[in-house]
């Protein structure tokens, strides 16, 4: 009985999250545009003309505002360290992606904000000794959490891609801590639960506004916060997960489920290192670019990428309704070697290279 009133309270709160930022961003449009927060086009942009940013503001709002109140009214979440550093985090990580969209810093200062980001999360959510001793398990964590915020922020090239996407992984995540509930541990499970349903009626709210033609960019501050999300979501659900199944081999399990981003990194990664071409610099070579190449239509590759991480988030939960670590290795493998022969199709794609990735412009 509990458990069904839960999901009742859970569905709530994606419906909040949903309609408070699909009403509030046609505000944000508006407070863009006044406030000169616009991306221009440029060579490496897929854009042609003038568009706000700060749908990253939008999505935020909806995922704190809907969180701090389902707090202060259930019983069964409340405000202690976890989640108060979680949303800290969040918060601190959203700010610099805001301010970076107005005003551009260096990568180095952007990468000394986000292992501040990652500490705070740490911290609050006593992770030091996730993997074992902390010297292992503080870095494995930023690195993982670092890599992926910008893996997202570099995934966020095309209208309605990022939105979409990140949205059905926070459904996977949702239906991991369901899952994987237990009498001893539904607390965690509760908080994670919350959170995901939180951020996914967020992004979903911001959707139709980000659709191809995009009216909204969520910009870095919406890159990176989704970046922070799903990181942080991938290392609280494996804990749960190894927990639930007393396996330490489930810790694979967030990493299947976000093998998409991991796999789009490393492919613009690797062709731009064999290519001599500048990793860092934003381009159109990504596997998003070159699948809209194929397709001829961004509405299409939205929806192609959205099919494929749907395909993934199905494979995890099937894999734990198994309750076998074999058919996880199994499909983990599967899905690298799948991404491996989808990456060289890819590859033969014909793209186009900006100046600014070339090593010897300046």
């Amino acid at each position: 009985m509990v458990g069904n009133i839960l999901i009742y309270e859970f569905l709530i709160v994606f419906a909040a999250s949903f309609l408070l930022v699909y009403n509030l961003t046609p505000f944000i449009i508006k407070l863009a545009f006044k406030l000169n927060f616009v991306d221009n086009p440029s060579a490496r942009k897929m854009h042609k003309k003038v568009v706000p940013l700060m749908g990253g503001l939008s999505v935020f709002i909806g995922f704190f505002a809907v969180v701090l109140f389902e707090t202060s009214i259930q019983a069964y979440q409340s405000f202690d360290v976890g989640l108060i550093g979680y949303l800290g985090a969040g918060f601190l990580v959203m700010l610099v992606g805001l301010i970076d969209d107005k005003s551009p810093i260096s990568p180095k200062v952007k990468m000394f904000w986000q292992l501040i980001v990652c500490l705070i999360f740490i911290y609050s959510n006593n992770l030091f000794w996730l993997l074992g001793p902390w010297w292992i398990t503080v870095p494995v964590l930023m690195f993982w959490m670092i890599g992926l915020m910008n893996a997202f922020n570099f995934l966020d090239n095309m209208d309605g891609i990022l939105a979409g996407m990140s949205g059905i992984l926070a459904l996977g995540f949702y239906a991991v801590s369901i899952m994987t509930k237990t009498s001893s541990v539904q607390y965690f499970n509760n908080y994670v639960a919350l959170l995901a349903l939180s951020f996914a009626g967020s992004v979903f709210g911001f959707l139709p506004h980000n659709f191809n033609p995009a009216k909204l960019f969520m910009g870095d501050a919406g890159s990176m916060f989704i970046g922070y999300f799903l990181s942080t979501m991938g290392i609280l659900t494996g804990k749960m997960t190894v927990n639930s199944m007393q396996n330490n081999l489930y810790y694979i399990l967030p990493v299947l489920i976000l093998s998409y981003a991991i796999f789009d990194i490393s492919l613009v990664s690797y062709t731009r290192k064999r290519d001599g071409r500048r990793i860092s610099q934003g381009g159109k070579d990504h596997s998003t670019h070159r699948i809209g190449t194929a397709m001829g239509s961004t509405k299409i590759t939205a929806i192609v990428v959205y099919l494929i991480n749907t395909i993934i988030v199905l494979t995890a939960i099937i894999v734990l309704k198994l309750h076998s670590v074999e058919v996880l290795i199994f499909s983990t493998i599967l899905y690298v070697l799948a991404f491996l022969f989808f990456g060289r199709k890819l590859d033969s794609i014909p793209i186009v290279i900006p100046k600014n990735q070339l090593k010897n412009q300046g």
